[in-house]
């Protein structure tokens, strides 16, 4: 079944009787060609993009939960491209287009609104830092527009410019970011996959990965041996845990990253704002809410909850940059257990291991980068090759020294 408003109208005429669930829910075969652990997004793009643009379709996507449940349905929904090193601002360009074409791409509503994202300077430093990522993204043929602090108030006039502690002095603008329907994301990628003739298997953990000789022969989980000619793991924070499986130590934590959502407000952002003189980055959603976040938690850990310090945190950052957030009531709060890497940017490559592959290391990015991660990813266990614009995220980088530091805090995660 193809959605369109046609099918809406007629659905309505005829008591909605002919809609059909949106993916399969089909036990899992004895071998596949690729089986990709993880049904996040990031796992369900690949499956998609393989199946679709590489036309393979003997694959599975195993996943512990259900989809929705991991990563991709606990973040703050933010899809940008405004990098500076040569190593991901093509990457994330890249992924930007393909936000653009998604929602034609899966046949599914996945509420992508570029709104636009403008990050807020309030030093002379930052100025000159920002002129020189703009420019980076420019020749990388992305958009970027250098605002000073009267056309910032002329479009966010509710922002602190009078007495504010750190005063904004201007912005950084790509229009054509935004933000995305996060849950509708995965959904739309399962469902093209299931089209394509993936099998979405939830409900089935991995515990363990058979490996002999060298080589990876498929996954043990709770309902069973399933063997597969190569396994791609893409599980977000729980990296760790799986990899170890097979012997390896990655170069990861994993940390917690909280998110916010205010009581529903009248429209007042019209875009994705980030405060430069502390870590807070706030939207509002579609039914009104303020979502926002902060910084990382700084210790180590699996749980996907929130605490206090982090709240009172990223509310400071709200409060100095917007007091009359300070107003607004806290709804909810979650977190996501990001898999933090030593230099803050993505892995996508082969391992030792013949016929396991690894997707991990996102940090913060994870979910503006989906399509692309999916794309490259797809690209890498279908070919056996990197994908053009992420050559650079080689698992082996850190042990030759090419790390990708685009923070500039080296080689520490939760610095990331």
């Amino acid at each position: 079944m193809r959605y369109s408003g046609f099918r809406v109208i007629k659905e309505a005429l005829t008591g909605h009787k002919g809609w059909k669930p949106v993916w399969r829910e089909p036990e899992p075969k004895s071998h596949y060609d690729v089986i990709i652990i993880g049904g996040g997004g990031h796992g369900l793009a690949t499956a998609h993009y393989l199946s679709k643009v590489y036309g393979q379709r003997n694959v599975a996507v195993v996943e512990k939960g259900w989809i929705g449940g991991g990563n991709v349905g606990r973040n703050t929904t933010i899809v940008r491209s405004n990098y500076l090193l040569d190593g991901n601002e093509p990457f994330y360009e890249f992924s930007l287009k393909l936000w653009e074409g998604l929602e034609q791409d899966v046949n599914y509503n996945a509420m992508m609104s570029q709104r636009g994202i403008i990050n807020l300077f309030h030093t002379d430093g930052q100025r000159d830092a920002y002129i020189r990522r703009g420019n980076a993204m420019i020749l990388n043929g992305a958009d970027a527009e250098l605002l000073d602090a009267d056309q910032v108030r002329a479009e966010h006039p509710y922002l602190n410019f009078e007495d504010a502690r750190f005063p904004i002095k201007g912005g950084l603008v790509q229009r054509r970011a935004g933000t995305a329907r996060h849950d509708a994301v995965a959904w739309g990628y399962a469902r093209s996959a299931d089209l394509h003739g993936v099998d979405i298997i939830q409900n089935c953990e991995v515990t363990g990965l058979r490996i002999e000789n060298g080589t990876c022969l498929g996954v043990e989980t709770s309902k069973g041996f399933i063997g597969a000619s190569k396994v791609g793991c893409a599980v977000a924070g729980n990296s760790g845990r799986v990899m170890g499986m097979a012997g390896m130590r990655l170069p990861i934590e994993s940390h917690v990253l909280q998110a916010f959502v205010s009581e529903g407000l009248k429209p007042v952002l019209p875009s994705v704002i980030t405060f430069g003189a502390g870590h807070f980055y706030v939207s509002q959603s579609d039914k009104g809410g303020l979502v926002f976040g902060g910084d990382i938690d700084g210790y180590n850990t699996y749980a996907q909850r929130g605490n206090l310090p982090v709240v009172e945190d990223v509310c400071e950052g709200g409060m100095a940059l917007m007091p009359m957030i300070g107003r607004a009531r806290l709804l909810r709060m979650w977190g996501g257990v990001m898999d933090m890497s030593m230099d803050g940017s993505p892995i996508i490559d082969r391992t030792p291991v013949q016929g396991l592959y690894f997707n991990g290391g996102w940090c913060y990015g994870g979910f503006k980068a989906t399509p692309a991660s999916g794309y490259c990813f797809a690209h890498l266990l279908a070919k056996d090759e990197p994908h053009p614009v992420a050559t650079a995220y080689r698992l082996d980088r850190f042990r030759t020294g090419r790390m990708i530091d685009e923070k500039g805090a080296g080689n520490q995660p939760n610095l990331h």
